[in-house]
């Protein structure tokens, strides 16, 4: 294979640094697939994640911060809960990540 066999893209896109830390990848993989408008109470998205809670806590915070998920609080009785969503410009943020990481691997779906 000579230099001249391997096509470079002009130009690959930004991938956002939000969302490209591995933690935060997970958190937004995980929260893509859930329905739009349902939500994950926050023990069982620490689980499915296998993290614990300061760092979950610390990576939501960062994409609530964006305005990637939203985290609302609220009580079970007397029990604390707080409940995690993707928001709509988290999932369009996520699909442009999708795409861009899709234009690094050239375009390939495998």
């Amino acid at each position: 294979m000579t230099d001249a066999d391997v096509t470079v893209p002009a130009a690959l896109p930004e991938l956002d640094p939000v969302i490209h830390a591995q933690a935060r990848l997970r958190v937004m993989t995980t929260l893509s697939t859930v329905a739009e408008g349902d939500r994950l109470a926050f023990p069982r998205l620490q689980e499915l994640l296998d993290m614990t809670a300061g760092n979950l806590s610390t990576h939501l915070r960062k994409l609530e911060d964006a305005g990637y998920v939203g985290v609302d609080k609220a009580y079970r009785g007397r029990t604390p809960v707080s409940w995690v969503t993707i928001t709509r410009r988290g999932r369009l943020a996520f699909e442009g990540y999708h795409e861009a990481l899709r234009a690094y691997l050239g375009g390939r779906n495998d």
